[in-house]
């Protein structure tokens, strides 16, 4: 990358801390992959209880290793002999909830789709905290672009991941479909956090996740 495309990607990141900061949700800013789970360290304390939501930024940057390493109370419904849906109710209560999101605006919005609303329910109430971590990849100019960036990239390559049977598998663009495997059930736009700093947003100068 050349440094003219790096100031101008630099001027959008900061464009969007300082609104998400307006939006009462804490921004934090890490250059690389490799310095999330040490900031994760500390705006999360060991021997918290905690949870997620399917992401493959948490698997791209190791922070899903760092909950499964016995240092937390992890409820991880994707453990061996876990009933999923149980520890997806029982996440509601955690001290901390991790997440990515499919947008965030330059506005300081975080724009999320789901398919059961697991996710996006835990973003908007129950958990004491929520940690948001999202590669630079993920900022667009406002939420028509969110809604496009989901259409055109997050949920056909979220349907891939997960091997369902849904149009965009094929076409490789959302068709609004009313399949039984369809994920885009629940859209949510989060423009401000009633409760300061509840929700904390980590931007990661690289691209990650879908």
């Amino acid at each position: 990358m050349d440094k003219n495309t790096t100031q101008i990607i630099s001027i959008r990141i900061q464009k969007t801390m300082e609104n998400l900061k307006k939006n009462n949700m804490e921004p934090y800013y890490v250059d690389s992959c490799a310095q999330v789970v040490d900031l994760v360290k500390k705006l999360c304390p060991e021997g918290r209880k905690v949870s997620y939501g399917g992401s493959m930024t948490l698997e791209e940057c190791g922070v899903l290793n760092l909950l499964r390493s016995g240092k937390y109370e992890f409820l991880d419904r994707a453990a061996k002999g876990a009933d999923p849906d149980a520890v997806m109710h029982q996440a509601f209560s955690c001290d901390t909830y991790f997440m990515s999101t499919n947008a965030i605006t330059e506005n300081g919005e975080l724009y999320n789709v789901d398919g059961r609303g697991n996710r996006v329910a835990a973003l908007i109430y129950g958990p004491k905290n929520v940690i948001v971590i999202a590669g630079y990849n993920k900022i667009v100019s406002d939420l028509n672009a969110a809604a496009h960036r989901v259409c055109e990239m997050a949920a056909p390559a979220n349907t891939l991941r997960l091997n369902l049977n849904t149009p965009c598998t094929k076409v490789g663009v959302c068709c609004d479909c009313h399949s039984a495997d369809r994920i885009c059930c629940n859209f949510v736009v989060s423009k401000y956090q009633k409760i300061p700093g509840r929700i904390k947003v980590i931007i990661v100068g690289e691209p990650l996740g879908y």
